[in-house]
């Protein structure tokens, strides 16, 4: 869900080029969900094998990250640990209305609108704890390391660029800029085009950045009023936040009230937990300090064990993919060697 600040903060377009060489710490619940989403038939079928298990997290888990390896940007995927029991009202909402989208989706593919189904077969998206460790043996498979957050992967992640393990948070979500990462980069795994919704328009989607340091400075505002400013617009933990206030008239309170309670005290909060709790959880989130990033071994054969043997993926595909590794290897290893030689 994330909080919904996009319009305020200032992005920058940033190319794979540019990010080549860089760890990058990648949200990974949030990336494999896209995946799910995204990556389905035209009538909003997810991809399966022929067993009828859906692959489509571990297409993009493949495709995607040796595109990125390919780039020479090394990718570490953070996982989320127990969620907050404040988070439970948020998780409940989401599973009503996955099950709500659920019962629309057939209703279009009985009426044959493959286009809504589309999108109610996305809304209706579900990540279950099997796709999640299938996941993880993947990545490893592919020598991508990943961490097990204690809590919530954005804020280990954004801890992880802070302690300069990493050069950026990886997410769709604007969380990781409440959690304080210090640059986040949104639209690493999503290509081509995005209709614009209500239109009949498309845009184009590219790489972006954004920078801490010069959101805030060009919001005027303190890392601790822009997580009250996310607050009012609405978090994993408030949903939809204070009605009627928007990033633009919450920026406004924040800047002209400045303290906490000073900004709190001009809405009305209905929500089972406290402004106060979720101020604090941002601010305090736990996270792991002794994680390691060390880039486990490449597994070609588990990989085609897990994609070829398992889950009727194409050997040839599969192997074509190694090739460009292989490719991108013999580069990487004459640049090295043409830059000590220099």
């Amino acid at each position: 869900m994330g909080v919904k600040i996009s319009e305020i903060v200032t992005k920058e377009e940033i190319s794979a080029e540019a990010l080549s060489g860089k760890t990058l710490a990648v949200d990974a619940y949030n990336t494999i969900y896209q995946f799910l989403t995204i990556i389905r038939q035209p009538d909003g079928t997810p991809l399966m094998d022929s067993a009828g298990n859906v692959t489509s997290h571990l297409s993009g888990i493949f495709y995607r990250n040796v595109n990125l390896m390919q780039n020479n940007i090394k990718p570490v995927y953070v996982f989320d640990g127990p969620r907050p029991e404040f988070k439970r009202a948020t998780t409940e909402a989401r599973n009503a209305l996955k099950e709500a989208a659920e019962k629309r989706l057939e209703e279009a593919r009985e009426n044959g609108d493959f286009a809504e189904a589309r999108k109610q077969a996305q809304l209706a998206t579900r990540l279950t704890p099997e796709m999640v460790a299938e996941a993880k043996e993947l990545l490893v498979a592919l020598g991508i390391p990943i961490v097990q957050a204690p809590s919530e992967g954005e804020a280990q992640a954004a801890f992880m660029v802070k302690n300069k393990d990493a050069y950026a948070s990886v997410s769709q979500d604007m969380d990781s800029l409440l959690f304080g990462a210090p640059r986040l980069v949104r639209n690493l795994n999503i290509t081509g085009k995005r209709k614009i919704p209500g239109s009949g328009m498309y845009r184009e989607i590219v790489p972006e950045i954004i920078h801490l340091d010069k959101t805030l400075a060009d919001l005027k505002i303190t890392q601790d009023q822009l997580i009250i400013l996310g607050i009012l617009v609405g978090t994993d933990y408030n949903p939809g936040g204070i009605p009627g206030i928007g990033p633009k008239k919450a920026l406004k309170l924040v800047t002209e009230y400045k303290e906490f309670d000073k900004i709190m005290g001009q809405v009305s909060w209905n929500f089972d937990i406290s402004a106060r709790d979720i101020f604090d959880f941002f601010r305090s989130v736990p996270v792991l300090h002794n994680y390691s990033i060390e880039a486990p071994p490449l597994d070609r054969q588990k990989i085609l064990e897990i994609l070829v043997e398992k889950h009727n993926f194409s050997r040839e595909r599969i192997e074509s993919m190694f090739a460009k590794l292989d490719e991108a290897a013999r580069k990487k290893k004459q640049t090295t060697l043409f830059g000590f030689r220099k």
